[in-house]
C-alpha cells in the first residue's frame, strides 16, 4: 500500500501571481496532513518561483507528519538544507527555464558532486533520496553512492501519447522498481500522475510512496483541498485501506 506524499508548490504559484500572502502553502500543508498524507512536498527553488525561505522553515516547524525538501545541488540551496534538516530532502536537477522537472538527475554524471553534498545532509539526520530516471545504470550509480531511496520520474508514462507506449513505461517501472527492490532501495515515484493515472502505478508491487502536486491542488478547486486529498488517497491505497 503506497504511501501518499503532497506537494504544496502550486499553492505557492497563485500566491506568487499577485506577490501577496495568501493562498498560504503551509495552511494548506496542515489541511492535507489532516486529510491523511503521509508527507508534504516543497520545492525550494533557486528562483524562488514559488515555495520561498519562510515557507520551508515554516514547514519544517509545523508539521507533524514528514517533510520532504525537493531540491537542486546548488551550494545555497545545499547551506539552507543543512540548517533546516529536513526529514528528508530529495535531490533533482534544475533549470531557470524549465517550467517543471523535466527529466530524472543524471547521477553517474554528478556522483562526485552528489557525494559530497549528500555527505553534508546525511551528517546533519536528512535522509537522501534521488530523483532519478528508471534506469539501470542510475540505479547502480546511486547504490555506489550509498543512497537508499530513489524517486523516479514518471513523466514518460504520464506524457505517452498512446495505450501502447504508456504501457510500455508502465513495463519499465515495474521492471525497475523490482531491481531497485532488490537491492534494498526504496522506491518513491511522481510527476505528472494524476486522477486518471495514478491507479496503475500504485500498483506496482514495491512502491513506497507516490508524490502528487499538481493534480490535487488541480482538483481542489473543484472540490476542496481535504477532498482531493481524500480521492487521491483512494487510488493510492489500492486495499481500500
Amino acid at each position: 500500500m503506497p504511501l501518499l506524499g503532497v506537494n504544496i508548490d502550486h499553492v505557492a504559484t497563485l500566491r506568487q501571481a499577485r506577490r501577496c500572502d495568501y493562498p498560504d502553502p503551509v495552511s494548506a500543508a496542515l489541511i492535507c496532513e489532516k486529510a491523511g498524507a503521509d508527507s508534504i512536498v516543497a520545492h525550494l527553488r533557486e528562483d524562488r518561483r514559488h515555495i520561498n525561505d519562510n515557507d520551508v522553515v515554516r514547514l519544517r516547524k509545523e508539521l507533524s507528519i514528514r517533510f520532504n525538501l525537493e531540491m537542486s545541488l546548488a551550494p545555497g540551496i545545499v547551506d539552507i538544507a543543512c540548517r533546516l534538516k529536513p526529514v528528508q530532502a530529495t535531490l533533482v536537477p534544475e533549470r531557470r527555464q524549465e517550467i517543471t522537472t523535466e527529466g530524472g538527475l543524471d547521477v553517474v554524471a554528478q556522483a562526485r558532486r552528489l557525494k559530497a553534498s549528500c555527505a553534508r545532509m546525511q551528517d546533519k539526520g536528512t535522509a537522501i533520496s534521488l530523483f532519478i530516471d528508471p534506469e539501470q545504470e542510475q540505479i547502480d550509480k546511486t547504490l555506489e553512492l550509498g543512497i537508499g531511496i530513489i524517486e523516479f520520474h514518471t513523466g514518460a508514462y504520464a506524457l505517452a501519447p498512446t495505450k501502447a507506449a504508456r504501457d510500455r513505461e508502465l513495463k519499465k517501472l515495474t521492471a525497475m522498481t523490482a531491481y531497485a527492490r532488490k537491492f534494498g532501495l526504496e522506491v518513491n515515484v511522481g510527476h505528472g500522475l494524476h486522477y486518471q493515472n495514478t491507479r496503475a502505478v500504485a500498483l506496482i508491487k514495491g512502491i513506497h510512496e507516490l508524490n502528487i502536486g499538481h493534480a490535487i491542488i488541480s482538483y481542489a478547486i473543484d472540490t476542496g483541498l481535504f477532498q482531493a486529498v481524500k480521492d487521491m488517497l483512494a487510488l493510492a491505497r489500492v486495499n481500500g485501506v
